[in-house]
């Protein structure tokens, strides 16, 4: 299959070209910056290098975007050009090179002030049937680019998926006071309970939703590790989180009293990967517990990332170093 890989050089287009090509597949990278794994140097923004570099396809990962990071450093009429405008340049080129597949990388940044809710309320359960409000451009531009999508579906037949990915990132959290609370890896599994995915995983869900899209027409799937909750704990979680992971995953004292790790005290949300479990036959194979198992039987200073995590590395999302965190906010 020809698939052309929209983003090739950042995080996730560099996964998928990795794995697609191991998989023999004919692949097109396409992205603003040079890199082994990107073919076509071109911007989304520019339909006729779109155009040319989709000929043939009969597949389209869409993964190049401007990400929430980028706020602070980009206005917004940018961040139309590229999430919006780059994504309806993508779907007309789809449409007009006959291809039959198509699946654009999202974020759940979509949900929003969905995800924080007030003092006093429990943790929000976040799954398909919650209503977006997005709280910067980011958000905003990204619901821009799924409802294309959905258009396109319906009024095109052109099939379209669209997975809201959680988090997957190496780099360092933006929130100053976590990074100084918490040691980075610590930051990073507690995540796995509630709002982050292994790249292997978003990855896997990408090439599912590649293979079913002709069938499912249209859909958004969450994509985020297997939660150990249930709705029944929001309430818990929002004032002792800590006890209900202690109650759901109880290996986990040993292991985090080994590293001299903690818990959050609080979630204030959960995502809930159900449906796209269901319906893209996705099984993660990263979350809470796997990763604390493997922990288990590493040392200390070892690499907790999975072995395509490790080899595409920390890219950044700047072409320069901020005083105050990985990026500004």
């Amino acid at each position: 299959m020809r698939i052309l890989v929209t983003g090739s050089t950042g995080h996730l287009g560099e996964a998928l070209v990795r794995v697609l090509r191991a998989q023999e597949h004919d692949v097109v990278g396409l992205d603003i910056l040079p890199s082994p794994f990107t073919g076509a140097v071109a911007s989304i923004t520019d339909p006729d290098a779109l155009c040319a570099a989709m000929r043939g396809s009969d597949a389209v990962l869409h993964a190049a975007t401007l990400h929430k990071p980028h706020v602070a450093t980009h206005t917004r009429a940018q961040f139309v050009d590229t999430n919006v405008h780059g994504t309806l340049n993508v779907l007309e080129a789809a449409l007009a090179a006959g291809v039959q597949r198509v699946v654009m990388t999202s974020s759940t940044s979509v949900f929003g002030a969905a995800m924080t809710p007030p003092a006093g309320s429990p943790a929000a359960w976040i799954d398909e049937t919650v209503t977006p409000i997005p709280k910067n451009i980011y958000g905003v531009t990204k619901l821009a680019a799924e409802s294309l999508c959905e258009l396109f579906a319906r009024q095109h037949g052109l099939p379209v998926v669209v997975l809201r990915t959680s988090r997957f990132f190496p780099e360092a959290d933006d929130a100053r006071d976590t990074r100084e609370r918490y040691a980075d890896a610590n930051v990073k599994v507690n995540e796995f309970l509630h709002r982050r995915a292994d790249i292997e995983d978003i990855v896997d869900a990408h090439l599912l939703a590649m293979e079913r899209a002709p069938a499912l027409r249209f859909g958004r799937y969450i994509v985020s590790a297997t939660t150990p909750f249930t709705r029944d704990d929001v309430a818990a979680l929002r004032t002792d989180a800590a006890a209900v992971v202690r109650e759901r995953v109880p290996a986990c004292a040993a292991e985090y009293a080994r590293r001299g790790w903690a818990l959050f005290p609080t979630l204030d949300r959960v995502y809930d990967n159900t449906l796209a479990r269901t319906a893209l036959g996705w099984q993660p194979r990263h979350d809470f517990a796997g990763v604390l198992a493997r922990l288990a039987t590493q040392a200390i200073d070892a690499d907790i990332r999975s072995p395509l995590a490790q080899q595409i590395g920390s890219k950044g999302y700047h072409d320069r170093v901020f005083d105050d965190g990985p990026y500004p906010v």
